[in-house]
């Protein structure tokens, strides 16, 4: 009998990014990052001139960080030891929106923190990825986590059967990202994992009941 699967993001669900990527922009880059609102694309500001950066100078810094200083990421309380737990009773693989040159970078950085999962890079959208992994694995519940909506709603709208777990375990952007459990595309918004675990234990023994 095929077991539950639970496919989780890593950014600020299992690891802080935005956090460490701040420190490293204003350390290094001359850059400024603040956000305001919900979006991301505003946040950067070039320190000297206070103008936005340009979505090309974005992408370069993110690619900058991602490339050097995954070092700096650190894990979000209770995460890697609620992920273990779960891994007792599921299987548990990570799909994190990554260029593919980056996917052993992500396997060892996690195993680092005491987490040995396979990881699954994607670009875009996440629901087709998703439907892939579940092509694969064929389990008996399916259980996606992560910290934004809009990979929610593309779960939501390519898979009919799947549980969803909006976390965001970032002070900085809980408050202002879009939440997926008030449009209706996640059974739950949880942003600490205190929290989250037994939530998430409890989807896992519905299925066995």
């Amino acid at each position: 009998m095929s077991r539950p699967l639970i496919i989780s993001d890593c950014d600020e669900v299992l690891l802080y990014m935005v956090a460490p990527f701040k420190d490293w922009l204003a350390e290094t880059q001359g850059v400024e990052f603040r956000m305001s609102g919900n979006d991301f694309s505003q946040a950067l500001r070039w320190q000297d001139s206070g103008e936005v950066l340009a979505p090309e100078q974005i992408w370069k810094m993110l690619g900058g960080f991602f490339d050097t200083e995954m070092h700096r990421q650190n894990p979000i309380p209770g995460a890697i030891e609620g992920i273990n737990t779960l891994a007792e009773e599921a299987d548990v693989v990570i799909l994190t929106n990554l260029v593919d040159k980056r996917q052993e970078m992500r396997r060892e950085q996690l195993a680092g923190h005491g987490l040995n999962a396979r990881v699954f890079t994607n670009q875009g959208p996440k629901g087709p990825a998703l439907q892939n992994i579940l092509a694969e694995y064929r389990p008996s519940k399916a259980i996606f986590i992560d910290d934004l909506a809009q990979h929610h709603r593309s779960a939501r709208e390519t898979i009919s059967e799947i549980t969803t777990l909006h976390l965001c375990g970032e002070p900085m952007l809980a408050p202002h990202i879009d939440c997926a459990h008030t449009s209706g595309h996640a059974d739950a918004r949880i942003d600490s994992w205190d929290e989250a675990l037994p939530w998430l234990r409890g989807q896992l023994e519905k299925e066995t009941a």
